[in-house]
C-alpha cells in the first residue's frame, strides 16, 4: 500500500486497516510454519505497511 493512499485515510480507518493487516500477517505466518508459502515476500510487505500506518499515527498525534 502506498503512503499517499494511507495519508488520505482518517485515524479510524488507519486503525481498522492495521487490525486487518495484523490478522493477515498472523494467518500467513501460521501457514508458513505449516508449509512454505509461495510468496514469502508478502509477509515483509505486510509488516512494512503496518509500520507505515504506525508512523502516520505518531505524526498525526504530534501535530
Amino acid at each position: 500500500m502506498k503512503i499517499v493512499d494511507l495519508r488520505k485515510m482518517s485515524l479510524e480507518e488507519l486503525n481498522k486497516k492495521e487490525v486487518e493487516l495484523r490478522e493477515e500477517t498472523s494467518k500467513l505466518s501460521f501457514q508458513h510454519k505449516i508449509r512454505p508459502l509461495e510468496n514469502t515476500s508478502r509477509l515483509s510487505l505486510l509488516r512494512k505497511d503496518i509500520a507505515r500506518i504506525q508512523t502516520l499515527r505518531v505524526q498525526s498525534s504530534l501535530n
